[in-house]
């Protein structure tokens, strides 16, 4: 078994703290190599998954009917969500842009796949093989930027609708829909916090030991 330097760990933390979700305003008109695509869903593929039983399947989008399609799911759905919001929070989500469906290089839905036989650790804890898709996408994530390809998550978009556009069969559950491409610049910080949305959480906020104060 292979036993790593301090510079693999300084490097790994490196892609992780560089890792960004890309908006549609950073891809630029470059196409992504499938050799390259290949290695980001190797990542995929060799991520952690509960009983070994990889749950996951893939489907690289690179026609612009089907993402355009997608994309006229994530408006109708980014119209509901506007209405969340109000006054200055309103104007600031307004302009934020949350995707890159058709300007990226190509697109990846992740799809969840239930097993019909027992999965050894999924007896109790049923969600356990959607985490694992979860484990896979962050594989594919750290990988792109490795790669100096910037990922994007969209979260705004009916999974049915997408599910009926790649004719995904009934049982499947979208985990992820991806937007993969070259990007202008990776931000030295999060879009989000650099907007000033959210605040970065320090470790003292969220780690606790032999359980939460009484």
């Amino acid at each position: 078994m292979k036993k790593f330097t301090q510079a693999d760990v300084a490097l790994l933390e490196k892609i992780i703290l560089s890792r960004r979700d890309v908006r549609g305003n950073r891809f630029i008109a470059k196409e992504v190599a499938k050799a390259d695509v290949d290695k980001i869903l190797f990542a995929g593929i060799n991520a952690p998954s509960v009983g070994f039983s990889q749950p996951w399947e893939f489907v690289v989008v690179k026609d612009k009917q089907l993402r355009t399609k997608v994309k006229e799911s994530f408006l109708v759905e980014n119209e509901k969500a506007r209405k969340q919001f109000k006054g200055a929070e309103l104007d600031a989500y307004t302009k934020l842009k949350l995707e890159g469906i058709t300007e990226s290089s190509l697109n990846i839905a992740v799809f969840y796949k239930p097993s019909y036989s027992p999965v050894l650790g999924q007896t109790t804890m049923k969600e356990a093989g959607v985490y694992s898709v979860v484990c896979a996408i962050q594989n594919m994530w750290l990988m792109a930027r490795s790669l100096e390809i910037g990922l994007g998550w969209v979260s705004i978009i009916d999974p049915e609708k997408v599910k009926e556009i790649l004719n995904a069969p009934n049982d499947r559950q979208l985990i992820g829909y991806l937007c993969l491409g070259y990007v202008d610049e990776f931000y030295e910080n999060p879009e989000l916090e650099r907007l000033k949305w959210e605040k970065r959480k320090s470790i003292d906020q969220v780690v606790m030991y032999n359980g939460y104060p009484k």
